[in-house]
């Protein structure tokens, strides 16, 4: 299984989730709910975790959370490992109650703070637990709107700062905010991270890469590594493996195509828009060579050497 790339640093932010183990259940009653946020409390403690928003459904659980010691996969480790072993004796069970390593999204405060918190407290209405955010008792939501106590462990003056200069004036527009996308098909802001996993601005990713990619060794265990890297332009992946391979035609644009989608974060849009084809067909082209490379080692042996010439 591919490993997620960690970029870990002192005063990052991260938007992470984490989700049971065959999307079975993490929680089963209020006391399960309790103990979890419990953890959170005890991580802020322990490893000085940051809180800015959180959201405990039945399956996952969805954190904001900013490291001052640069210290995500121990303060995860904890969480998880620990709410395991609570959730296992208690319900008599053993093995793994989360499924894999959790994904963690490294963002850019300033870009998406406001988005993300209000993204994460909308689960519950999006799941149709709930009408109203406020109806949900295992979020962040309340503290936010004014409507439970301060949490110690809870920081919610970054996001509300965005949204006023006074507390109850923050408070009121921000209830607002999140009101106001009840209704209507806001996209996840997450999805613009891409398989870099890195959430901000085009400033905020050069900076990302040149502190702690520029040096790193590509590793086929980490993909998104590569993905971070200068890319090459569609029409230079496209002269390279028609020179490699023999010639314009169907089968050299296809193979172009799977490159263009599994090796690159070009969006699906622009590359079907390069190649005058749907979105539909770029991914229907892309399962299709996906197959044939699998059963031609002459051709996977050929892949190689152009991704070599294209990638480094």
């Amino acid at each position: 299984m591919a490993r997620q790339l960690r970029i870990e640093y002192p005063g990052a932010f991260y938007h992470v989730v984490s989700r049971g183990n065959q999307k079975q259940p993490i929680v089963k009653d209020d006391s399960d709910k309790a103990a979890f946020i419990n953890y959170l409390s005890r991580a802020n403690e322990k490893f000085r975790a940051i809180f800015h928003a959180f959201c405990l459904m039945e399956n996952h659980y969805h954190l904001f959370i900013e490291t001052p010691h640069g210290n995500l996969s121990m303060i995860m480790h904890f969480i998880n490992t620990s709410y395991t072993i609570y959730f296992n004796k208690k319900h008599d069970r053993v093995g793994h109650l989360f499924q894999g390593r959790f994904k963690a999204i490294l963002i850019e405060t300033d870009s998406y703070a406001q988005e993300l918190s209000r993204y994460m407290h909308l689960n519950p209405v999006r799941a149709e637990i709930v009408a109203l955010p406020e109806e949900y008792p295992w979020s962040s939501y309340r503290e936010y709107a004014g409507q439970r106590g301060a949490t110690p462990w809870l920081n919610t003056a970054l996001v509300l700062g965005y949204f006023g200069d006074t507390i109850e004036k923050a408070k009121k527009r921000y209830k607002e905010y999140v009101h106001d996308a009840i209704d209507k098909r806001i996209e996840s802001p997450l999805k613009k991270a891409g398989p870099s996993l890195i959430l901000g601005s085009e400033d905020f990713l050069a900076r990302i890469k040149k502190e702690f990619l520029l040096h790193k060794t590509e590793n086929r265990e980490v993909p998104a590594i590569r993905s971070l890297k200068e890319k090459p332009a569609l029409e230079l992946i496209l002269r390279i493996v028609e020179r490699e391979l023999g010639g314009k035609n169907r089968f050299t644009r296809n193979m172009a195509i799977f490159l263009c989608r599994g090796k690159t974060d070009y969006p699906l849009r622009e590359i079907a828009a390069f190649y005058r084809i749907s979105p539909s067909a770029i991914v229907k082209i892309s399962r299709q060579m996906k197959e044939r490379l699998a059963c031609n080692k002459a051709l996977e042996n050929a892949l190689e050497v152009i991704e070599k010439s294209l990638f480094g």
